[in-house]
C-alpha cells in the first residue's frame, strides 16, 4: 500500500484525488493508497444524514462550511487537530466492505493502544470508542469494489466545533480526543503508528 501525505487540503480537493485514485486502481495504473491529511474546519453530510443535524454553521465567531458528500454515514465535523486517514482498497477480491470498516476500526485502535488509550467498538454505531465517548468516525464509500473516504481520529481539535451538528446522528454521545483524555501527542507521532499499523490492509488489496 502507498502512503500519500498531505500538511492540509481544502476538501473538494481532497475528494478530487480519491476519484483519480479510485479511477487509477480500476485501470490498474495505480495500487492501494492510505492518504494522511487535515481539513480546514467543514462539516460533511453523508448519504444518512440531513442538514437538519447541522445547528449552525458558525461557531465562536468562526464560519464553518458545509459539504454533502458521497460517504456512509451522517453528520460529521473535521478540521485541525484530527488526523483523516482516507483508505483506498480494492476489494474485488472478497467483496466484504463490513470487513473494511472493521480494519478501519482496527487500524485506529491498535494506534490507540500504543498511546495507552483503551478504546472499544460501540453497538451503538460504527468508529472507536472511549467508554461511552466517540474517539473517531467511519464514514466510507465504494465504487465497483474499491473504497474510498475513511477515518477521522481526533487528536486536539476544537471539541467546541463539534457542538454545532448532531455528531453522527447521536445527541447523546459526545465526542472526545486524546488530547482530551490527558495525552499531548504530535501528529508525526500518530502518523507513525497509524503507518505501522496500516499494514493491516496489506492482505486485502
Amino acid at each position: 500500500m502507498q502512503i500519500i501525505r498531505h500538511d492540509r487540503q481544502d476538501y473538494p480537493e481532497s475528494i478530487a484525488e480519491q476519484e483519480s485514485l479510485v479511477d487509477a486502481i480500476l485501470a490498474g495504473t495505480a495500487k492501494s493508497t492510505l492518504i494522511l491529511t487535515e481539513h480546514p474546519p467543514l462539516y460533511t453530510i453523508g448519504t444518512s444524514g440531513s442538514e437538519a443535524d447541522v445547528l449552525t454553521r458558525n461557531i465562536d465567531g468562526e464560519s464553518i462550511a458545509v459539504y454533502p458528500t458521497g460517504r456512509g454515514g451522517e453528520v460529521t465535523y473535521h478540521g485541525p487537530g484530527q488526523l483523516i486517514c482516507y483508505v483506498l482498497a480494492d476489494l474485488r477480491t472478497g467483496q466484504d466492505l463490513h470487513a473494511h470498516v472493521r480494519r478501519l476500526e482496527e487500524m485506529i485502535m491498535r494506534t490507540l493502544a500504543d498511546f495507552d488509550i483503551h478504546t472499544v467498538r460501540n453497538p451503538r454505531g460504527i468508529g472507536v470508542w472511549v467508554e461511552n465517548k466517540k474517539i473517531a468516525a467511519v464514514g466510507v464509500r465504494c465504487r465497483k469494489w474499491i473504497t474510498f473516504h475513511g477515518i477521522a481520529l481526533n487528536i486536539n481539535p476544537n471539541l467546541r466545533h463539534f457542538s454545532g451538528i448532531v455528531p453522527c446522528g447521536m445527541s447523546d454521545a459526545p465526542v472526545t480526543s486524546m488530547q482530551a483524555l490527558g495525552l499531548d501527542a504530535s501528529r508525526d507521532s500518530v502518523e507513525q503508528a497509524i503507518r505501522r499499523h496500516s499494514v493491516i490492509f496489506s492482505d486485502h488489496g
